[in-house]
């Protein structure tokens, strides 16, 4: 090996971004030791060559993994690699997810916070599966942290899930099995939501508790179940039910089969979608070549949904979609990443839109079950 492509410890702590002293403690515990030390100075000196191997145990390191086991990733080939790195990832993920149940115990602890009256009494893989229908309309916005929260509000008769990204808004109503008593409403974090919907979903009965913080989720029918404490959002949430009732009335309406609507989306790759609609005639869908402008979002701050996964794999159709159009012929333009998640998220075989002109939110819900709700902007259409 040529002195010359020998590099000193400070120009190789700069180059693999590891520090001198870190470079001195992998080599002194044999994990990375130097390509030659000097005799009488004790100089380190490294070889380019290990510049990857170096860059991949920082990286290592800085997902928090062990020495033992970065030595084990850095010995190891590709697949092993990958099966010990997402090993070392779900082990994190859990110890986080336990030291967050303990935090928001030593919160209430300390606070000496106490669960209200139930809110309501909630079958879980239902409860499971409208927060994750619901959650898919946020929107991670750090100058509009509300954006990414859930609104519930819980009433005797209903209780009511809704969260909106500015550009598309879902509210889900669920009708509890036991009524709150007062009515409660707020914004829920929407993450910490997220994290439980495993554990929603293996219940068959969820309790809902409102505390000064919160939300208590907690299994009522499994001894092993863990209760999950969500925290309250400070932020207000967009006023959606009186934009909602401001909406005009519609002036076209459509029933459409939602998988031969979600094949026809996906089979159209332009990042525009516009759509057709003509009684008598059906649907046409067809990518959108132009670049109109985005229509301003649904109100000073919100607007709709994301989605679940359809029931079946859609269809990819030909020629106009089968539906029952009424009203006044319409063509109107959406972005695909608007319009593909609220037709998605649609529940049941049948999906019914509102239209109010090619400028307006578009109601989309199911055409026999109205429980979930989605409004999606279009943009603006070409001229």
């Amino acid at each position: 090996m040529s002195n010359s492509e020998l590099m000193p410890i400070g120009p190789f702590a700069r180059r693999t971004g590891v520090t001198p002293s870190a470079l001195r403690f992998y080599a002194d515990c044999g994990l990375l030791p130097p390509a030659e030390v000097d005799p009488v100075s004790g100089y380190r000196y490294y070889h380019p060559d290990q510049v990857a191997r170096t860059v991949e145990l920082r990286r290592l390191r800085e997902i928090a993994m062990p020495l033992a086991d970065a030595e084990a990733v850095l010995g190891a080939g590709p697949d092993e690699a990958v099966r010990l790195i997402d090993a070392h990832v779900a082990r994190v993920l859990g110890d986080a997810e336990a030291v967050r149940r303990t935090a928001a115990r030593i919160k209430a602890a300390r606070t000496g916070e106490a669960p209200g009256p139930p809110l309501a009494a909630l079958a879980g893989p239902v409860l499971a599966a409208a927060v994750e229908q619901v959650l898919t309309a946020t929107a991670r916005e750090p100058c509009l942290p509300v954006l990414g929260g859930l609104h519930v509000e819980a009433t005797p008769e209903a209780f009511t899930l809704t969260a909106t990204d500015r550009y598309r808004l879902a509210t889900r109503t669920l009708v509890p099995a036991r009524p709150a008593p007062t009515p409660w409403s707020g914004t829920i974090d929407g993450d910490e939501l997220r994290s439980s919907v495993p554990e929603l979903r293996r219940s068959a009965t969820v309790l809902v508790e409102a505390t000064a913080h919160g939300l208590r989720l907690r299994p009522t029918d499994r001894e092993d179940g863990h209760e999950h404490l969500c925290r309250l959002l400070s932020e207000e949430f967009p006023d959606y039910r009186r934009m909602l009732a401001e909406l005009p009335e519609p002036t076209t309406r459509a029933t459409v089969p939602k998988n031969l609507f979600l094949g026809a989306l996906e089979a159209n790759p332009g990042r525009r979608i516009s759509l057709h609609f003509a009684p008598g005639r059906g649907v046409h869908v067809h990518a959108d070549e132009d670049e109109p402008a985005a229509v301003p979002s649904l109100d000073p701050s919100p607007t709709p949904p994301l989605a679940s996964p359809p029931g079946s794999a859609p269809v990819r159709p030909s020629g106009p979609l089968p539906a029952v159009v009424t009203g006044r012929d319409l063509r109107i333009t959406f972005e695909l990443t608007t319009l593909h998640p609220a037709v998605s998220t649609a529940v049941g075989p049948d999906l019914m839109l509102d239209l109010r002109g090619p400028d307006r939110p578009v109601t989309l819900r199911s055409a026999d079950r109205g429980d979930l709700t989605t409004l999606a902007m279009p943009v603006r259409p070409t001229t």
